[in-house]
């Protein structure tokens, strides 16, 4: 089975919710154990606030071939929000179009830092992150993966 999904999404607040609502009813439908969907949405909400603080300072618009606001282009004001179930793995990617990540590796975090606990805990509740720029168009990447388990009844989606 595979299921993938992608929202571009403005950098607001309200935004955050709506991301992990679908991410939680996919996972849901899916028959994904609910400890593992409340993990992997835990890590999303987290990069989807990242991007929403951070996403937009610096970048210049991509008008694209599509304009600025078509699906060829990007504004500051926007992030984008791709979930890819397939087989065993969840795969989440948040991109957005600010000034991206200043170093290569994400530096310790004190735990009573004001900034940066919430990249640690996607670390801590994916089995697998990483965290870069994008190539060319400026803007920061969070992508995660996590091994996905099964409730113990069949999914809609196995029936």
């Amino acid at each position: 089975m595979s299921i993938w999904w992608s929202l571009h999404l403005r950098r607001e607040a309200a935004s955050v919710p709506l991301a992990r609502r679908l991410l939680l009813g996919t996972m849901e439908t899916a028959g994904v154990d609910p400890d593992v969907s409340y993990e992997l949405s835990v890590a999303l909400t987290e990069a989807c606030a990242n991007a929403v603080e951070h996403g937009g300072a610096g970048a210049a618009p991509d008008t694209g071939p599509d304009g600025p606001d078509g699906p060829g282009g990007a504004l500051s004001g926007a992030y984008r929000v791709t979930a890819y179930l397939d087989g065993e793995t969840c795969r989440i990617e948040v991109a957005d179009s600010g000034p991206g990540f200043p170093y290569a590796e994400l530096p310790a975090t004190p735990a009573d830092a004001e900034h940066g606990r919430g990249m640690r805990l996607i670390e801590e509740l994916s089995d697998h992150v990483r965290f870069g720029n994008r190539s060319g168009r400026g803007g920061a990447v969070v992508s995660f993966d996590k091994i996905l388990k099964w409730k113990d009844a069949p999914s809609l989606l196995m029936a």
